[in-house]
């Protein structure tokens, strides 16, 4: 789907979709329980239908509902260990590096042999972590281009996991190792990156039951005997409301900074999600943050100035916040940014590829940006420019055309499925003019 869009300033009020973090998480504990879990304030995303269908491949019983999705897990009784099948388990991640880096080592605890199916780039994504965990502890594994297949038990133990690739391995072994009859042990090699998302993971955990020590996330301690559990104070089942996605609301808390007016709905003040830094870093920039009585927020702004962005603990948000760069007063430095070379796609050189042609003034470095604002003034457009294929760059360049002179052309703009499928509702109910070439936005 190639869309065109008319430059246009964006105005009104938008409640933000749900989590995707959070979302994962309840559906994975949600199905490692006993008895009965409703999910509400959830979408079907892309990734989130992923991690449903894994879950359901084990066995666990899914009824989606109209923003809620009700849970029977796959364990049977409080005190009986889920068993093990001799089923290939296929699952189909499509371009989740969630679904695939959590529900890897749940699989090989629970014994299953598995099929990881993957698309797009997520087969290039980086699994050595769980190789290197496999080999030491005889699980076969076989990798392909686009597929994983496992077959073996991990037990309880020690392991070392390295701090600086993702958090997704060390919240994929925390889910795996908390079903275990036995104390288990992970040890954080290097510098850990992204400690919001474990802090999502260990508090996810602790509602469903599960209790995680930790020594300032260097080493992490998993008793024995614990069980995720969806029941309390007697009710026959367990109701989590997921929480607002400041991944999302970057968008539009940015979409504000830079001279359009949304009030911005569903997010929680005191959310302990990273990509809350946006409001941080924007005020950082000029920006004053502004709450009314239902913690609804905007971001208002007389000038927008440069500053230093550290991408370590919330990469999801840089794309967006690029365009503020480009957009700003003087030079924004964007550093410790590496991983955005292994997302959906290589996002430092797309950010730089595809601001450019709008006539960013952008330098590209090895794990960083230096971006030479434009003063407060619009950015050229007037061009085509392509997602590649990346939802987070799609949503930036759209973001981005308003502050453009002229129209611009988003190729592969379906990709926004993969997180946000209604962002072009939520745009054009915003007053954003987006038109499908050759097709109908809303079919």
């Amino acid at each position: 789907m190639d869309i065109r869009i008319k430059p246009s300033k964006l105005s009104g009020e938008l409640t933000i979709p749900p989590s995707k973090s959070f979302a994962h998480r309840a559906l994975i504990c949600a199905a490692l329980s006993e008895g009965k879990s409703i999910i509400n304030n959830i979408e079907l995303s892309d990734d989130i239908k992923a991690t449903l269908d894994a879950v359901k491949s084990f066995g666990a019983v899914s009824k989606v509902g109209d923003m809620s999705i009700e849970i029977e897990g796959i364990r049977k009784n409080a005190g009986e260990e889920i068993e093990t099948d001799n089923d290939l388990h296929v699952i189909n991640c499509n371009e989740s590096g969630s679904t695939l880096r959590f529900m890897i080592p749940i699989a090989a605890v629970l014994g299953y042999k598995c099929r990881f199916e993957m698309s797009g780039n997520l087969g290039k994504r980086p699994l050595d972590v769980y190789y290197d965990i496999f080999d030491k502890n005889g699980i076969k594994y076989e990798k392909g281009e686009n597929y994983l297949e496992i077959d073996g038990k991990l037990g309880a133990g020690e392991y070392d996991i390295p701090g600086n690739i993702s958090s997704q391995f060390i919240t994929g072994m925390l889910f795996a190792l908390s079903m275990l009859e036995d104390d288990s042990v992970i040890n954080i090699l290097n510098n850990i990156e992204s400690k919001s998302y474990i802090d999502i993971t260990l508090a996810s955990l602790k509602d469903f039951g599960i209790e995680i020590e930790h020594d300032e996330y260097r080493k992490f301690r998993i008793k024995s005997n614990q069980k995720y559990n969806c029941k309390r104070e007697n009710l026959d089942c367990n109701e989590y409301t997921v929480e607002g996605d400041f991944s999302q609301g970057a968008f539009f808390l940015c979409a504000d900074a830079i001279g359009n007016d949304v009030n911005v709905k569903g997010l929680r003040r005191d959310s302990i999600q990273g990509d809350k830094a946006t409001v941080d870093i924007l005020e950082r920039m000029g920006c004053e943050r502004v709450y009314d009585e239902c913690d609804d927020i905007k971001m208002k702004v007389n000038s927008l100035n440069s500053t230093v962005i550290d991408a370590t603990d919330c990469p999801d948000i840089i794309p967006v916040l690029s365009v503020c760069a480009a957009f700003a007063n003087g030079t924004t430095e964007i550093v410790n940014a590496k991983r955005l070379r292994i997302k959906e796609c290589d996002r430092l050189s797309a950010i730089n590829e595809e601001l450019s042609k709008l006539g960013a003034n952008i330098e590209e470095r090895e794990d960083s940006l230096i971006i030479y604002g434009n003063g407060n003034k619009k950015l050229k457009g007037g061009c085509e420019v392509w997602s590649h294929k990346d939802h987070r760059i799609c949503m930036m360049l759209s973001i981005a055309s308003t502050i453009c002179e002229e129209e611009i052309v988003i190729k592969d703009a379906e990709c926004i499925s993969k997180s946000y499928p209604r962002f072009f509702e939520d745009f054009e109910k915003l007053g954003g003019c987006v038109e499908v070439i050759g097709g109908d936005l809303h079919e």
